[in-house]
């Protein structure tokens, strides 16, 4: 999960703050639950749809292109 955004696992913990055993045990478990609150966190952190983290919808290749964070309009 981290991966994609180049964030380790300690750095995501710490921005949907989460433990580093908790985000493991949602990337290794097979079914999982997850409060929405922690969903929405995880989503906005990786910067993909809330709905592709919860496999309601599929995770799709512009999920995973980089977001600009400029709001000024000179990084495109």
């Amino acid at each position: 999960m981290p991966d994609a955004r180049k964030l380790g696992r300690p750095k995501l913990a710490k921005l949907v703050s989460l433990t580093e055993r908790q985000l493991t045990k949602l990337e290794t478990a097979k079914t999982a639950t997850l409060p929405e609150s922690a969903a929405i966190r995880l989503a906005a952190a990786l910067q993909i749809p809330t709905q592709a983290l919860t496999g309601e919808l599929p995770l799709i290749e512009d999920d995973l292109k980089p977001k600009s964070t400029c709001t000024s309009g000179c990084c495109g």
